[in-house]
């Protein structure tokens, strides 16, 4: 399984999940291509037509209010717009518009980054099943260890302790049998 590096780890740091999404935030990956957040905006409106809803979107008030929440964030200042998100493919058509160097090879590293996060949460999903059926079988192996306990139980304090005994039994106290010794 490949781990992430430090500089991979950074970039996965800055994935979110919205909207039941891995997303990134447009000042975080201005941030990563060298240039303004202004700029990467103005560049994604201009070709509208590349970043469909599956893409990109805007977060709502309700969206980014939660997401400050999750960080130690000044009150005052920071940006009068809500910030955009792209997906992994909306990621992979920013590097159509803005075409430095810097942004082609973030760009190649952030792809293989989110190449890397469904590798390891697949590897995820394949633990999970097999803790899963570990369990399974261990209730029914409960069961059989709780049915040998039982049984054991049973042989240790056997539940017929008030039966009457079997055979023949003499009954001296009345006078009917008579021992004869020889």
């Amino acid at each position: 399984m490949n781990e992430l590096r430090p500089k991979d780890e950074f970039i996965a740091g800055k994935i979110f999940v919205i909207r039941n999404q891995k997303v990134m935030l447009d000042a975080d990956l201005a941030e990563l291509y060298g240039v303004e957040t202004k700029a990467l905006k103005q560049n994604v409106k201009r070709n509208t037509e590349r970043f469909p809803g599956d893409f990109m979107f805007v977060l709502n008030k309700i969206e980014f209010e939660n997401l400050r929440s999750q960080f130690v964030t000044s009150s005052w200042g920071g940006s009068r717009h809500l910030p955009m998100a792209f997906t992994e493919q909306g990621v992979a058509m920013l590097s159509g518009i803005i075409r430095s160097p810097i942004a082609i090879n973030v760009n190649i590293q952030i792809m293989r980054v989110f190449v890397k996060m469904r590798k390891l949460i697949s590897s995820y999903s394949e633990l999970i099943e097999k803790v899963e059926v570990i369990e399974a079988n261990a209730a029914e192996q409960n069961q059989h260890i709780i049915r040998i306990y039982e049984i054991i139980k049973e042989l240790i304090e056997p539940s017929y302790k008030n039966r009457n005994p079997l055979g023949y039994r003499l009954k001296e106290e009345r006078g009917k049998y008579i021992i004869r010794n020889n």
